[in-house]
């Protein structure tokens, strides 16, 4: 066929003819077909039926207009594509909006503008060395999670272009993940600090003193506190059930289960807690009667929600925190920080790390044992000291 065309021993040329140009010139296209498989070169009939399959294939493409010839298709081309074709369909949504969130902040800038078969493994570390933020008038590195997350996005990108066979390589398969160190420390409050916060959140609104009230008593993570409702609040036994969340998706927020199966849980709640939270039902149920008709959410009782009763955005309890911390005077730290807080509290209170693991609603215990080594050393040295006292009594009873 004229359309086929052998260019080499392995290699095939497809021709496909659009029409003609303003001065009645032909119009085509062409594709290279290279062929690894001996075999399939050897047999003259399976190799006409491939060639002709991956014509027609090749000639549907170019009539749809979906097809881009290699020395065209840029980086950032190619991701419209994995987006439509993949990343909508196959990613969960929270996942999906991470990673076009890296896309548009790190890789688009970088290599967005480059060939796809031009990126190397050395425009990829370049790429995660060169991760950057301003910080006041500061020029810093950016987290070793972000860094982590780039990667992983970028890496996804390209094993998508190998496997519908537009690259033959992956450039980010040979660059090493970038590695999160687990022994840095997690930032806390102490007691006092805790007794501060509490004394300065007493003029704020009472949703909001419920909130954080929350994550220091039951380790609550912001979007497990977004996903509470009323219906999972048992106000007479003390518990919370913890069955979903509230997260960022690509249009908005986005409810579904929790983070693992361990994320899943009964939660016990301290008795002062409980009579606080009886209150502040009290408060909600005046609050939605107040509204009347301009309550508008009938289908689920959020404990945390906006005026007409519709749940609150997941970016909501950061901005107000962020105000709230400056307004008030109290200690910076990120609202995720309070829910290591309440983790540090029970270990210093000699609470087990298996028990601790539960409540937090670790995948892992092992999670648990990285993120908080450094307290747990402690309080193991704050209870050897204290069994020191016991065992200098019996020595003096025995040499006596």
């Amino acid at each position: 066929m004229a359309s086929i065309r052998k260019r080499g021993d392995n290699s095939f040329v497809l021709t496909v003819e659009t029409g003609y140009d303003s001065k009645g010139k032909r119009k085509r296209r062409y594709k290279t077909i290279k062929i690894e498989d001996k075999s399939l070169l050897k047999t003259t009939k399976k190799l006409r039926d491939f060639l002709e399959a991956e014509y027609h294939k090749f000639k549907t493409e170019v009539q749809a207009g979906e097809y881009i010839s290699p020395e065209k298709l840029t980086l950032e081309t190619f991701i419209v594509d994995w987006e439509n074709k993949y990343a909508a369909r196959e990613l969960a949504e929270t996942t999906l909006a991470n990673y076009l969130s890296h896309i548009r902040n790190h890789i688009l800038p970088s290599i967005g503008h480059m060939r796809l078969d031009q990126v190397k493994p050395l425009h990829i570390i370049n790429l995660l060395n060169d991760l950057k933020r301003k910080d006041k008038d500061e020029i810093v590195p950016l987290s070793e999670r972000t860094k982590q997350d780039t990667y992983l996005t970028v890496r996804n990108i390209f094993e998508r272009a190998v496997e519908w066979q537009i690259i033959k390589e992956n450039p980010v398969k040979n660059v090493k993940k970038p590695r999160i160190t687990t022994d840095k420390e997690v930032t806390v409050y102490d007691e006092d600090e805790v007794a501060a916060l509490f004394k300065a959140v007493e003029n704020e609104p009472f949703h909001w003193r419920m909130f954080l009230t929350l994550i220091l008593a039951a380790g609550l993570r912001r979007s497990e506190n977004l996903g509470l409702e009323w219906s999972k609040v048992d106000l007479e036994q003390g518990t919370i059930d913890v069955t979903q969340v509230i997260t960022k998706g690509r249009n908005g927020a986005v409810i579904k289960g929790p983070k693992s199966k361990k994320s899943k849980r009964l939660l016990s709640l301290p008795a002062s807690v409980v009579e606080e939270l009886k209150i502040f039902h009290l408060h909600w149920k005046k609050e939605r009667m107040r509204m009347r008709d301009l309550w508008i959410e009938n289908e689920r009782e959020w404990v945390f929600c906006n005026e007409d009763g519709t749940h609150f955005h997941p970016d909501t309890p950061t901005t107000w925190w962020t105000r709230f911390t400056k307004r008030a005077g109290v200690r910076y730290i990120k609202l995720h920080d309070l829910r290591h807080t309440s983790a540090t509290l029970l270990i210093n209170q000699g609470v087990h790390a298996k028990i601790i693991s539960e409540r937090l609603g670790h995948s892992d215990i092992r999670v648990t044992m990285n993120t908080y080594g450094h307290v747990l050393r402690k309080a193991d040295k704050e209870a050897a000291n204290k069994l020191d006292g016991l065992f200098s009594k019996t020595q003096k009873l025995s040499n006596s």
